[in-house]
């Protein structure tokens, strides 16, 4: 009886609405690869399909109280349809009201396009009903080559992580990790898959060294990252570093400083012992003997006390040899100036003689030189004076014949006129001034 009821009740309920409006969209997902050109289906029923329409389609994110944006809004009465700017040149509407579709067309998707998409028909005097319905898109990408990294110190004792992250991939990829031993011989542990790509490592130890592989995978396809691991010792850390090298520096400047005050102090004492071994060496008074004080027979010491009682013969002997020891390195660097003095003395001589030797070749040659020149100039002197003789020979020579001949001493006519004497013709012809 109750069952009968309960189906009459369904009946009534269902005839009640068989002419309210209906809006349906087939599939709760669509998927889709990034890029491509997709139409998403979207149909309505009504008794009222003569009047007035109005279809929009919107979208929101996917996340609780997100924010519903408008895409387009079609009115069945101008047959226009309204595209907001931000999806302009990438929807549209295939649209026919009699049939009851309202597709929404949508032009190279990407990942921005992953949301839920509603699609409502609005008409009036038919409020009832289903108005509405959603879908969500899903962009299909495939994941990008992951990125693996070692989170902390990869030391005995230490834990650490080992991350892999895809920067893009749609569905969200899950990722899973395989590990080779150092032999590369794969380790025994079922790889377990991870949506965070993250595997821990807990006290770490040389067997934990190997390769690690990652593999980030979604249903389009796969992509894989490995990097080597090498766990090594302890190493001291940059404070403790620090500190030690600090130390070790005080501890060498230390030793540093006690080595320059031993040596000062070595080399004070080694003047005073050379400079006492002098004192005594050149004393008019002759030392004591053991056992014997420095006062002479008869006197006292001014002081009060006896010198004997002072000086031991033990403590007087130790001092004797290192006087004696002192006077030794004199003499000893008193022959190496002595040396040091001849090598220079010779060395002295050896300059005199070339620069005797160097002023005696300049002297001969400053002699040969002045002898040249008065030589030249004798024998230059010599050949004028010759020639001033030659040539008063020749003039007195010419005034004998000229006196001999008769024909000078006759009057000539060209004489008188100023004209000078044709002169014989064994004589060379002169010029004579008027």
């Amino acid at each position: 009886m109750e069952g009968r009821i309960c189906s009459l009740t369904l009946l009534f309920l269902v005839l009640s609405g068989a002419g309210a409006l209906q809006v349906n969209i087939p599939d709760e997902i669509y998927e889709h690869a990034r890029g491509d050109n997709i139409s998403l289906p979207c149909s309505f029923t009504s008794k009222n399909l003569g009047g007035l329409v109005v279809i929009s389609w919107s979208v929101k994110e996917i996340k609780a109280n997100a924010k519903e944006i408008l895409i387009l809004t079609y009115y069945s009465s101008k047959g226009i349809t309204d595209i907001k700017a931000i999806y302009e040149g990438r929807v549209s509407m295939d649209v026919d009201v009699p049939k009851g579709q309202a597709n929404l067309k949508l032009n190279s998707i990407t990942l921005g396009d992953n949301k839920i998409f509603e699609c409502r028909v609005q008409i009036p005097g038919d409020d009832e009903g289903k108005p509405a319905d959603t879908t969500r898109l899903v962009v299909l990408v495939a994941p990008s080559t992951p990125i693996c990294k070692i989170q902390g110190k990869a030391e005995y004792g230490q834990n650490i992580n080992l991350t892999c992250k895809s920067k893009e991939g749609s569905p969200a990829p899950t990722y899973s990790w395989e590990s080779r031993d150092v032999r590369n011989v794969p380790r025994v542990a079922t790889p377990r898959a991870t949506t965070n790509g993250i595997k821990s490592l807990y006290n770490i130890s040389k067997e934990t060294s190997g390769y690690y592989i990652c593999t980030s995978k979604n249903k389009i396809r796969s992509a894989t990252c490995n990097l080597t691991l090498a766990v090594m010792p302890p190493s001291m850390t940059l404070g403790s570093a620090g500190i030690i090298g600090i130390v070790v520096a005080a501890v060498a400047a230390l030793i540093i400083g006690i080595i320059i005050y031993c040596c000062c102090c070595r080399k004070k004492k080694q003047q005073e012992e050379y400079a006492m071994g002098v004192r005594e060496e050149y004393t008019d008074k002759e030392p004591a003997r053991n056992g014997e004080s420095r006062q002479a027979d008869g006197q006292e010491d001014p002081r009060g006390y006896d010198d004997s009682s002072v000086r031991s013969p033990d403590r007087y002997e130790e001092q004797s040899e290192r006087n004696y020891d002192s006077r030794r390195d004199y003499d000893d660097r008193r022959s190496d100036y002595d040396d040091r003095r001849s090598d220079y003395d010779d060395r002295r001589s050896d300059y005199d003689d070339r620069r005797d030797k160097y002023s005696d070749r300049h002297e001969r040659y400053e002699d040969e030189r002045g002898y040249d020149d008065e030589r030249r100039y004798n024998d230059s002197r010599d050949r004028r004076r010759d020639e001033r003789d030659r040539r008063d020979d020749d003039d007195r020579r010419y005034e004998d014949d000229r006196h001999n001949d008769d024909r000078y001493n006759e009057p000539d006519d060209d004489r008188e006129r100023g004209r000078p004497p044709v002169p014989p013709s064994n004589k060379p012809r002169r010029d004579y001034d008027d």
